[in-house]
């Protein structure tokens, strides 16, 4: 379905809810196409602004000293976290376990921007899971970075079966996947003491860091927060 300026690629009803993944060009800035997802209707992310998205694998990598890498991304999205991981050769694996099969089929049918970086990409594996069941449970491989970046908020969550990931119980479980000086990092459009408190009790060292940006869709400046942890 097209018109002017929209195309909807992919429509589905999903676990979740309704997903929609769309492209068009911005009315205030002819010949910038960008590619979106709504989740019931209700904006989820966007190609146009994927500094944050970028930054928690970027900034996570980096703080750890070590090299070949194994890096798990719980939540493919756009697939921005995943490449951005990527684009480092102490990287030498990154897994992502994504919740909807139709997210991983946008990927395959090369219906998103980094659908080809990603498809030439022989260190990346995408699997169809729920990150925190898997994160609760023993732990099979060990990882030297964990991203997660699948809900809105601690607070404000996509489905409640996450909850429990964010108390000090569900972060004490995360920490046996990660191997020796690994590092956790989960992405944020909101700042949260309560996580920042959860973590601060199960891991040495935490790391709270704000990646602000210029919205130009709505003419104001927005901030999302990244949460670091490790030991």
């Amino acid at each position: 379905m097209t018109n002017t300026n929209l195309e909807i690629l992919a429509y589905d009803p999903s676990p979740l809810g309704l997903l929609c993944l769309r492209r068009r060009e911005l009315l205030s800035q002819p010949g910038t196409i960008v590619t979106e997802v709504t989740l019931n209707h209700e904006f989820l992310m966007s190609s146009l602004y994927t500094d944050s998205e970028r930054a928690l694998a970027r900034t996570a990598v980096g703080w750890h000293s070590g090299d070949d890498l194994r890096v798990l991304v719980g939540g493919l999205g756009l697939g921005y976290t995943a490449h951005e991981a990527l684009l480092t050769n102490r990287v030498t694996r990154v897994e992502v376990v994504e919740l909807l099969p139709q997210v991983i089929d946008w990927l395959m049918r090369d219906l998103v921007p980094l659908s080809p970086d990603l498809h030439d990409e022989p260190r990346l594996a995408v699997s169809q899971g729920d990150i925190y069941q898997q994160l609760a449970g023993p732990p099979v491989d060990l990882f030297d970075v964990i991203l997660i970046d699948v809900d809105h908020s601690p607070e404000e969550r996509l489905d409640e079966g996450s909850a429990s990931f964010y108390t000090g119980q569900g972060l004490l479980a995360a920490r046996k996947h990660l191997a020796a000086d690994g590092v956790l990092g989960i992405w944020s459009y909101a700042e949260s003491s309560p996580f920042a408190d959860a973590l601060h009790a199960v891991f040495k060292q935490v790391r709270v860091e704000p990646v602000t940006y210029h919205n130009q869709l709505i003419d104001e400046q927005r901030t999302d927060w990244l949460f670091f942890a490790r030991g």
